[in-house]
């Protein structure tokens, strides 16, 4: 699969299936894994990345369950090309810096993807739609224990697996629940959970994980800590605590709709209407419109759209995915202007 194949191409967890798939965007687990023969990636010399990454790619080859894969060298991709990945949650911010030896293998379904040489030798990352971390579990358990066979990772009977960050340390396992959340935002009590959650050893982030803000009524909630704990603890405290927070935005929408429909279905139609019409339209007026659009659709009043293609619109209208689609480099006012164009384009035959 060719990178510019990947624009015409829905991924796993913009489907809009899945338990919960009305509140819960996706789901994602993340292995870390390290080389015990290496130093760490951001220690390594030039020479030892590049071993790394062909051992690592040679085990990979060698999975029946990635036969149809795809690997992206980093260092042969531009900057439009790694924001491209970026913005479909394939790899992390950090991961498009200082490119040497870094690597990136995603099957075509776009549910995994090895990041090589990133913080750790290896993430190694699995994306579900909806809320379906134990499904995510299974595949991930079978790509690690076929990786173990041709790998010896470093690993501490005392600690676990040993990692970059020590917060990663013990399973490598990170979490995370990407949520929808308008109605907790509207009735103001956002913050009131955010500080809870703050409290159990959870954190929250933005659409694109550490170092973005939260936007769109959007909130990506994972664990800090793996270390004493098992996979599956870590799926069940972090089930346990999405279950809460669905529960508490279901109440808050049902809240919303009894005591205030006009003002919501005013909103809502407010937003899809400067949505259909709007000839110009900047990045983060997109994803909060498109937010109130896409409640409107979970709650029914707003008829056929369709989850799918409106979590499809969050990713097209990206800057590098506005980019590739257009075959060139745009400028910010280019791109708001091509923004909008592609927006009245797929909205146009919904009323």
């Amino acid at each position: 699969m060719k990178l510019d194949e990947l624009i015409n191409h829905s991924s796993e967890w913009l489907k809009g299936t899945g338990p919960n798939s009305d509140i819960v965007v996706s789901s994602r687990l993340r292995l870390a894994r390290n080389l015990d023969k290496f130093p760490f990636p951001h220690w390594a010399s030039k020479k030892q990345g590049g071993e790394v990454f062909t051992a690592i790619e040679a085990a990979v080859g060698k999975i029946d369950y990635l036969k149809n894969i795809t690997t992206f060298k980093l260092a042969e991709l531009d900057n439009v090309d790694k924001q491209f990945l970026v913005e479909r949650h394939l790899m992390s911010l950090e991961h498009a810096q200082k490119t040497n030896h870094k690597a990136l293998i995603i099957d075509e379904e776009e549910v995994l993807s090895l990041m090589i040489n990133e913080e750790d030798h290896i993430r190694c990352q699995v994306m579900q739609s909806g809320f379906n971390l134990f499904e995510a579990w299974n595949i991930i358990n079978k790509i690690d224990d076929s990786l173990t066979k041709d790998l010896s990772f470093a690993f501490s009977r005392e600690w676990g697996y040993l990692t970059a960050c020590p917060t990663n340390t013990g399973t490598g396992m990170r979490g995370s629940v990407m949520l929808h959340l308008p109605a907790l935002v509207m009735t103001h009590q956002i913050d009131r959970i955010l500080a809870a959650i703050s409290k159990l050893s959870f954190t929250t982030r933005g659409l694109y994980g550490e170092g973005t803000q939260a936007s769109g009524n959007f909130f990506q909630i994972s664990n800090q800590v793996s270390l004493g704990h098992s996979e599956e603890e870590i799926i069940e405290n972090i089930n346990g605590l999405i279950r809460q927070i669905i529960e508490q935005e279901n109440q808050a929408r049902e809240l919303m709709v009894s005591r205030n429909r006009p003002m919501l279905e005013d909103r809502i139609n407010r937003s899809f209407g400067i949505l259909k019409s709007a000839h110009i339209i900047t990045s983060q007026e997109t994803i909060e419109l498109l937010s109130m659009v896409r409640l409107g659709c979970d709650l029914n009043m707003l008829k056929d759209i369709g989850c799918p293609n409106i979590n499809e619109l969050f990713i097209i209208t990206q800057p590098a995915h506005l980019q590739k689609m257009e075959g060139k480099r745009l400028s910010s006012q280019e791109r708001d202007v091509k923004r909008a164009d592609i927006i009245r384009d797929r909205l146009k035959k919904y009323q």
